[in-house]
């Protein structure tokens, strides 16, 4: 059996990290080919000392600081301090499943796949309306699109990227590994990199993880408004647009639908038409969508902000984002 660092970037996540390591450690793959690097982004809050808590009982654990603070380079630091033949990249915001790790290491062989990741569960540590109603949404196409990895496969199959992946270390380092200059979008951005070069990608529906969200609109809200900005700065950065996918930029070209018309109505009052159209069009779609959810833990009225808060602040994410490339190219 092949052995395997698994690579833990996180900051303040003194909730969550003891789950994921023992998650990790119970999962059935021989403790002895595993090491878990904990690339901690100087925490303010007990992450350190609940790592070292489990280090304790299992010495393969590493807790290596990260200066920067931020994602890309905790990861970039702890492939390079990865010993392994594979590279796993876990989340403190998450846990794995009975046998995740030693299923992807089997289909890594059975595929000739250079990068193979689970099917992501989304759940929440405390149940409310709001929490289930934002649980319900990030796992609805209508709320993350075509992304398979959130919404599911039956079988598996080839993608464009996959969280909390396996990756052969061999390749991962050949290519330097993450795009620092990339605070938010940086792991989409390797699988694209990764493709351009050939490698195949694997979405596994029998590998599943489960990932804790965020639990108010309001932390739901800061979360993608980020997630909006990176977009265009992740192809300013680059200058690829094929870094990203369509789906990144649905939000902002919906929002766009709205702002246009509406600026263009100063001209003839017409053009507020098609800003109303759009609104419509948006409402029958969203109204359509949640009456076709499980309603029973949450609330109609809670889907329907849920929906407007993920998809709103991600685009005007979106366009904050746009409004500083154009300052970048306009320097």
């Amino acid at each position: 059996m092949q052995t395997v660092s698994i690579i833990i970037p996180c900051r303040n996540e003194e909730k969550y990290i003891q789950s994921c390591i023992t998650s990790l450690l119970e999962n059935g793959y021989p403790q002895d080919l595993l090491e878990i690097i904990v690339v901690d982004g100087m925490s303010t809050d007990k992450t350190k000392e609940k790592v070292l808590e489990l280090k304790a009982s299992f010495q393969r654990i590493k807790w290596i600081e990260n200066k920067q603070r931020k994602t890309p380079f905790a990861l970039n630091i702890g492939m390079n301090a990865a010993s392994s033949e594979y590279i796993l990249i876990a989340s403190a915001h998450s846990s794995f499943d009975k046998n995740y790790i030693s299923i992807l290491v089997d289909k890594m062989s059975e595929l000739k796949a250079d990068v193979v990741g689970g099917v992501m569960q989304t759940a929440v540590k405390n149940e409310t309306k709001t929490s289930l109603a934002i649980q319900s949404v990030l796992a609805h196409r209508f709320g993350v699109g075509n992304s398979m990895f959130r919404v599911g496969v039956e079988n598996d199959t080839e993608a464009d990227t996959v969280p909390f992946g396996l990756y052969n270390a061999e390749l991962l380092k050949k290519v330097q590994g993450y795009d620092e200059r990339l605070i938010r979008n940086h792991d989409i951005e390797l699988s694209k990199r990764l493709l351009a070069l050939g490698t195949k990608i694997y979405l596994i529906p029998s590998a599943k993880c489960t990932y804790y969200a965020r639990e108010t609109w309001g932390a739901l809200a800061k979360n993608n408004f980020n997630n909006g900005k990176w977009n265009l700065l992740t192809v300013y950065i680059t200058k690829d647009f094929s870094s990203l996918s369509i789906r990144h930029f649905i939000p902002l070209l919906f929002l766009m639908s709205l702002l246009f018309p509406l600026i263009l109505g100063f001209i003839h009052p017409w053009f507020m038409s098609l800003s109303l159209l759009s609104l419509a069009l948006y409402g029958l779609v969203l109204l359509l969508s949640i009456f076709k959810m499980d309603r029973k833990e949450t609330s109609f009225g809670h889907l329907i902000i849920t929906f407007i808060v993920l998809h709103f602040s991600y685009g005007v994410g979106s366009l904050i984002g746009g409004l500083q490339v154009h300052k970048l190219i306009s320097k």
